[in-house]
């Protein structure tokens, strides 16, 4: 059942579930709310600290990211939380070579970079097209 809320998609990562499926699943959930507020909504709750520093450090970046990218009018306050930034560089890339990390540096959005995140430009678009048509 796909998360309604990142907090609750938060919770289904400590349960178990694979965090880049359960994101995923979240993202959808994000891009089929109707309407700015719904949008927002699925954002305002906090997750749950984890103690794993990167997936904390993760969800501030995913929400503020979503916040400003999809113009909600307001990020959750508890993005700025200090837990929610990593005191070392995290380079997504499997095995980043130097020119990748400049790279990484360089191209990483805000949200991201500033709790020294790095990925690519555009971190959490995901792969859409139209149903294929039954014949």
């Amino acid at each position: 059942m796909r998360p309604k809320t990142l907090a609750e998609a938060v919770d289904c990562i400590c349960a178990g579930a694979p965090q880049d499926a359960t994101l995923a699943e979240f993202l959808d959930t994000f891009d089929l709310a109707v309407t700015i507020d719904a949008q927002y909504l699925t954002i305002e709750d906090e997750p749950a600290l984890t103690q794993n520093d990167r997936l904390d450090a993760l969800v501030g970046a995913v929400a503020e990211y979503l916040a400003k990218q999809r113009r909600l009018g307001r990020v959750p306050s508890w993005v700025c939380d200090p837990a929610r930034r990593l005191a070392e560089p995290w380079f997504t890339a499997a095995c980043p070579t130097d020119g990748m990390r400049e790279y990484l540096t360089y191209a990483s959005p805000a949200a991201f970079s500033s709790r020294n995140i790095f990925t690519e430009e555009q971190p959490l678009r995901r792969a859409r097209g139209p149903h294929p048509v039954k014949v």
